[in-house]
């Protein structure tokens, strides 16, 4: 079994400043060949799906990102119109921001921004905006959750909510968590005296309840949200780009980084694209059943959120119980990570001695600091001393056995943020395809909405019976639910926050709960 030798396994790409080393890979130079229909057929489905394939059939819609960074390449005059129309309503709104036409009702500027979301509605513009600080011009917060705490706590920081812009974005306009985030907002606005929709932006479906209620509130702005553009592939839409132009970044830098990888990795030959290359990585550490989990480190404080980032890109896209054919694959790629060289620190020790079930990805950065270099030993730097630490860990893994491929970018700006997101999404559908399962449709996601519904219908109906009288949990499953452990659990839940008492018992079937 032969290997490339280093030289063949460094990718290049000058015309980017981005390269790609495959060396610690080991991957064998037969296996492109024993790849070579699958290669054909992942070339033809990527071509396929942005010509305007339906890719979620689930949902019955296309899957259009990529026309994002180029309307020229959608499918029609209307969806080229509803990229580029709104691409200049959000400048236009940017710019009244930040000269003050568009200012609070209790004068001066807008100076903070509340971003309001979920998944990829919130993962990506808190990528975006940790990786370009501190050329944001507004200091900006997210609640990304529905954590009573969290929203506190949020709110609390956000130094003067009198000037602060709040963008809430739901394509349903009904997802829970961002619902309960704008509500939470919106009391935590009334109770400074001051009017929500006077400082209330929606990033919605143009019929959504969001839509509506945005509409009759009269809110600063509206700006759509199409249902071909998916949660996790949605930064480069209104969803990341409006909070980008308030926060003054380069949103054309942004949008020309992603298109010109989109370029790049159209070249149908695998050796040459990027992409496919990091496809045919993961296929062949994981044995194309995902049988390595990919751990991401960034040497870079700005790109700590990147592996968070790809832990919805890449696990949503790819963890699917069913093939394209409906057999039971149990397919998937597990993301972690967290920045070098913390990580030296952690669990690089499990890494290179511990369970082998992982393959590493590196992220150079080449430039150490924007500004002058500080020595911190006579003809060292603190940026020498990261990429020492980068192709050290890089080389103690290999010695273990450990496999690695190393990204390298020449700084983190709009332009090459843009194109390392755009890199992973090309990835993905590659790899779905590679593996034969659909990366555009998240049936386990919604299968646990349902769950929570059902809980929630629960929890309301166990409160409704719970009376002064105590009663265990197993006495009101019987007609509550057929299941005591959901009974107890809502019961304790509704205990913990004074809206049950609870005696305890020698056991939790013998607790006891009323009013």
């Amino acid at each position: 079994m032969s290997f490339p030798s280093y030289s063949n396994s460094l990718l290049r790409f000058p015309q980017l400043g981005f390269s790609l080393d495959f060396s610690l890979m080991d991957i064998p130079s037969s296996f492109h060949d024993e790849m070579s229909a699958h290669i054909a057929k992942a070339f033809a489905d990527i071509e396929a799906l942005e010509a305007g394939a339906v890719a979620n059939r689930d949902e019955q819609r296309m899957v259009g990102h990529y026309w994002l960074r180029n309307p020229d390449l959608a499918p029609n005059e209307q969806i080229r119109r509803a990229i580029t129309e709104p691409l200049a309503a959000l400048r236009t709104f940017a710019a009244d921001v930040e000269s003050g036409r568009c200012a609070p009702p209790s004068g001066g500027r807008f100076e903070n921004l509340l971003v309001i979301g979920i998944g990829g509605s919130a993962l990506g513009p808190q990528l975006v905006y940790d990786a370009l600080l501190p050329a944001a011009r507004m200091r900006t917060f997210f609640l990304d959750n529905t954590d009573p705490d969290g929203f506190d706590r949020t709110l609390a920081a956000i130094p003067d909510l009198s000037r602060t812009l709040t963008l809430v974005i739901s394509k349903s306009g009904g997802t829970p968590e961002t619902r309960n985030g704008m509500i939470e907002a919106r009391a935590a606005y009334q109770r400074a005296s001051l009017e929500f929709p006077q400082h209330a932006v929606a990033i919605t479906g143009e019929d959504s309840p969001l839509a509506t209620a945005a509409t009759a509130e009269k809110w600063r702005a509206r700006f759509p949200m199409e249902d071909w553009i998916g949660g996790r592939t949605s930064v480069t839409s209104t969803v990341g780009l409006v909070p980008m132009a308030l926060q003054g970044l380069d949103i054309d830098a942004f949008l020309a980084g992603a298109a010109a990888m989109d370029e790049l990795t159209r070249l149908p030959v695998a050796a040459r694209n990027p992409a496919m290359q990091l496809a045919l990585a993961w296929y062949h550490e994981g044995n194309g059943r995902g049988e390595r989990d990919m751990v991401v480190l960034p040497y870079k404080d700005s790109l700590l959120l990147f592996s968070r980032y790809l832990q919805q890109l890449v696990m949503e896209s790819l963890g699917k119980r069913l093939d394209l054919d409906g057999r039971v694959v149990h397919q998937g790629l597990a993301v972690y990570g967290n920045k070098g060289s913390t990580d030296q620190h952690a669990y690089v020790q499990q890494l290179r001695d511990g369970l082998h079930n992982f393959f590493v990805t590196f992220i150079e950065v080449r430039q150490e600091r924007s500004g002058d270099p500080l020595e911190v030993e006579s003809g060292v730097t603190s940026g020498d001393y990261l990429q020492g630490f980068l192709r050290g860990t890089r080389k103690a893994l290999h010695e273990a056995g450990r496999r690695s491929l190393t990204i390298s970018l020449p700084e983190v700006t709009p332009h090459s943020l843009g194109a390392l997101i755009a890199l992973f999404e090309r990835a993905v559908s590659f790899y779905a395809s590679l593996v034969n399962i659909n990366a555009y449709h998240q049936p386990g996601v919604e299968a646990g909405k349902r769950a929570a519904n059902d809980f929630l219908d629960l929890l309301r109906r166990v409160e409704n019976v719970l009376t002064s009288s105590p009663q265990t949990a197993e006495a009101l499953a019987k007609t509550l639910s057929p299941d005591p452990e959901d009974v107890y659990h809502a019961l304790v839940h509704l205990a913990a926050n004074r809206r049950a008492q609870i005696t305890a018992g020698d056991s939790p079937a013998a607790d006891t709960f009323r009013t």
